[in-house]
Order: C-alpha cells, then structure tokens, then sequence
C-alpha cells in the first residue's frame, strides 16, 4: 500500500502541475545568471508574456489611466510598457531570492536608514516594516535577513498546492516564519518576541477592519487594523521601500523614519498617511509598483466602480 507521502509526490505529478514543474525548473535554471543578464531576460519575457494576460492588461491601463491623469495617452502606454518589463525583471528576481546565492545579492544592494532599524530594535516590543507591493520586493527578505534578530511575514496561501509549497521553502530561505494574513494574535506574538514583521497592506481589503482611504486621489478599501496593532504591540512602525536603480545595476532600500504621533486615536486617518507616504514612493518609480491589482474595487455603495 503506497504511503501518504508517496500519494502526495504522486499527485504533484498529474498534468494540471506540470506548468509549475516547469516554472520551477526555469526559475532554477534562471539564479545563477548575473544581475545584468537577468534584466536582460526579464524585460523581453514581460513584453512577451504581459500583453498575453488580457484581463492584467486592461486592469493596468485604468490603474494607470486613473492614477496619472496628467500624463498623456502616448506617456501612460510608455508607462504600462516599462511595467511590464518591470514584471517580466520579477520573475527572475524570484529565482535570485528562492534559488540564488543571497550574499551575491546584497553585495548589488545599498540600504539606507539602517540606523532607524537599529534603535527599534533596542526598545524591544518589535519591528513592523511597512512595505508596498513593489515588483522587485520578493527579494528583500534576502536583503534585511542580516540586520535582522529574526524574522516573520504574513502569507497568503495559494490555490495550486505545488506552487504554494515551493513559494513556502523558498520563502522559508530568509524568513523564520510564515504565518497566515489573518492571524492576528500570532503577529502580536512576533512583536513580543522583538522580531520584524513585514506587513503589506496596500491592496484592496473588505476585512472589519477596512474602510476607503485616499490612494491617488481616489478612495480604495484598505486595511486600517495597522493602528491598533501598534497601539497593542507598542511595537515600531518603519517604512521600508525596496527599488531598482535608475540604471539597473543594483537596488537600494530604504528604512524611512517612524511616522511622528502614529498611532493616534484615528486608525483612518493613520492609514492614510502611510497610504500617502506609499503614493510618494511609487511616484518615483511608477513602473515598478505592481499596478496589476484592481486596487479600486470591493467599494461599498454610493461609491463609482472604476472597472466597471
């Protein structure tokens, strides 16, 4: 009689896996490429790849059509192209953060504001990095895995097991644990411990705790729980931004100061003003923020649905 880890191995064999089988091997094959050959790839791969996804597409055209309306039509369709190539950078970026050799990495990398992280940690009540949905941001966990004493992240799980077990192992490279969304109390339990937490909450949310806030100028359903968190935990809040450079030959990280008075006693409010600081960011790097999110729906009534 085959045992349940047999069946399990089985089962990753059926036909609807073989797409991630040969994801996985492309991703592996991919790590070892230097950082200027993977740039290469990635921005022919996002061109060719990107457009193919119709449904993507048309959500990145009214994300964009929205959020720069002072560009004009010729710039936002430059604009959609360098997200893709952005995209397309992503994927190999993937294969550098769960197969690649983590110090070549950091040694194309400038952090700066290391100083912030260094005096949250000495007050010991935690670290809460406050991060956006960057397209290269799967590789900082490898990046902030030296400076940190230990370290968790929310994870969402996904519906294609084998995918998921392969984003947990590589994931679970830098991370000392991985711990769903929706678990609040483990979260509070990681703060206690004075680890750092990486918390993304910059995607659409209709949770208890979500409520429209201004993003580009237009309300979008957020995650205000952020707030309480703080004010429980009395853990630190630290913006954290991770980019390409401008000419593609490293990145840089940045560890923003924590926000003054935050929390207050208005959890909107709060998140508005990260919500506001994320907006600063990702306009200086527009192409590089993952506009592939409907990030302007799930309003309640008596709001306009932009996608509609």
């Amino acid at each position: 009689m085959p045992t349940q880890t047999s069946i399990a191995l089985f089962r990753f064999w059926l036909p609807w896996y073989w797409h991630v089988w040969i994801f996985h091997a492309w991703l592996r094959a991919v790590a070892p490429l230097s950082l200027r050959y993977k740039v290469a790839l990635g921005k022919r791969l996002g061109r060719v790849l990107c457009p193919l996804f119709r449904g993507k597409c048309s959500t990145v055209r009214r994300n964009l059509e929205v959020c720069f309306p002072e560009l004009s039509a010729g710039e936002r369709d430059a604009l959609c192209r360098r997200h893709y190539e952005s995209v397309g950078i992503g994927l190999t970026e993937l294969a550098t953060s769960w197969f690649g050799v983590p110090e070549r990495l950091r040694e194309t990398v400038r952090i700066e504001g290391r100083e912030h992280l260094e005096e949250a940690l000495e007050k010991g009540k935690g670290v809460l990095f406050f991060c956006g949905h960057f397209t290269p941001m799967e590789l900082i966990h490898a990046v902030m895995r030296p400076l940190c004493p230990r370290v968790a992240a929310m994870y969402r799980p996904m519906r294609n097991e084998l995918l998921d077990r392969i984003i947990l192992r590589g994931r679970s490279r830098h991370i000392d644990e991985l711990f769903s969304k929706y678990s609040v109390k483990t979260l509070l339990r990681r703060l206690s411990g004075n680890s750092v937490v990486f918390y993304l909450a910059d995607q659409s949310s209709r949770d208890k705790y979500s409520a429209p806030v201004q993003f580009f100028g237009l309300p979008a359903m957020t995650n205000t729980a952020v707030s309480r968190i703080l004010r429980i935990s009395g853990a630190t809040l630290l913006p954290l931004y991770f980019r390409r450079l401008e000419d593609e030959s490293g990145y840089l990280a940045t560890i923003d100061p924590p926000l003054p008075d935050l929390p207050s006693d208005d959890p909107v409010a709060d998140t508005t003003r990260l919500m506001q600081a994320l907006e600063d960011r990702i306009r200086a790097c527009p192409e590089q923020y993952t506009w592939m999110h409907r990030r302007f729906k799930d309003l309640p009534d008596g709001y306009t649905d932009i996608y509609s």
